[in-house]
């Protein structure tokens, strides 16, 4: 059974009738609602549609999908059902979300409906694992983790109420990522834009570039200032890369 696209997908601002379709995907622990700023910027040039995963925000009743492969095919059903004939699409995902479109990507490909482009965000190529979180998947290893990557207002992990609204969702997703491995051969023929802050505590400039073996489509590696999180501070730069590529 196809999965619901009114589930999965949230659209915040109304794009243009013709162009490119980009498809968002958010971080481990993240929401569709990440991109609302991202979607705003981008609206003008772009059909642009974020990827809500189970577990959070409306759909919080639901588990958490343990897998990203499983992640991977739910969402596969859903473009595939929503894909428009002679719409062009892109991907683009932020930390684990761009494990999850390189994912949706492949098996887009392998459906005759290739992506025009990649963007992997704040991610290591598909190959390099992530070290293990230093105390497993326990509430004060994964609030650390926040803590690291500043991607979550401090203020708000003191917030006991907060904190146990998040942590599954977030518990569920970095599982998903320590599950994970590349499988040899699994290689995507569109260009793929990887992009990283110059202070990722979690990727480095290496771990970024390598997404250059991941394609035998063309390659670039583009810089940021600022962490993990880098687009909260250069949200208009990253739309205007985004819009140079695809239209």
């Amino acid at each position: 059974m196809t999965a619901d696209p009114g589930l999965w997908l949230r659209r915040f601002h109304d794009g243009p009738g013709e162009g490119p379709r980009l498809v968002l995907f958010p971080h481990a622990g993240g929401s569709a609602s990440y991109f609302n700023g991202l979607s705003r910027l981008l609206a003008p040039a772009l059909d642009v549609v974020a990827v809500q995963y189970p577990g959070r925000q409306d759909r919080r009743a639901e588990p958490g999908i343990l897998d990203i492969r499983v992640l991977a095919d739910r969402v596969t059903e859903v473009l595939t059902a929503t894909a428009e004939t002679g719409r062009p699409y892109a991907l683009f995902g932020h930390s684990m979300g761009a494990s999850v479109a390189f994912e949706v990507a492949l098996r887009l490909e392998r459906r005759g409906l290739p992506a025009v482009r990649l963007f992997a965000s704040g991610r290591r190529a598909p190959g390099r694992r992530r070290p293990e979180l230093p105390g497993g998947y326990g509430d004060e290893s994964l609030l650390a983790e926040l803590r690291l990557l500043s991607g979550t207002d401090a203020r708000l992990l003191d917030d006991e109420d907060v904190v146990q609204m998040i942590l599954p969702a977030l518990r569920a997703d970095y599982q998903a990522i320590g599950a994970y491995e590349w499988r040899p051969g699994d290689v995507l023929a569109c260009p793929v834009t990887a992009i990283v802050g110059t202070e990722d505590p979690r990727v480095g400039e290496d771990d970024a570039r390598a997404w250059a073996e991941y394609t035998t489509g063309s390659f670039e590696l583009v810089h940021f200032p600022g962490g993990h999180f880098y687009l909260a501070e250069h949200g208009e730069e990253v739309a205007k890369i985004v819009v140079d590529r695809l239209t």
